[in-house]
C-alpha cells in the first residue's frame, strides 16, 4: 500500500473528513488531497502530526 492510500485509510478509519486534517496539521484541505493522491508527500513535521491525530505510530506505517 502506498503513502496516499495509507494517509486515506487512517484518516476514513478516524471518521476525519480532510477539512477536519488540514485545520488540525494547519495545512490546507487541497494539500490533504493532494497527500492521499499521491501528488506531493507531507513533511516530516506534517507526518508526526498526522501520527498524532490518527493515534497510530511512525513504526507501523
Amino acid at each position: 500500500m502506498e503513502i496516499g492510500a495509507k494517509l486515506k485509510d487512517a484518516r476514513s478509519r478516524s471518521g476525519l473528513t480532510q477539512e477536519y486534517v488540514a485545520e488540525a496539521v494547519q495545512v490546507s484541505r487541497q494539500t490533504i488531497s493532494n497527500w492521499e493522491n499521491e501528488r506531493s508527500y507531507p513533511d516530516i513535521v506534517s507526518v508526526i502530526k498526522l501520527s498524532d491525530l490518527y493515534n497510530i505510530s511512525l513504526t507501523s506505517c
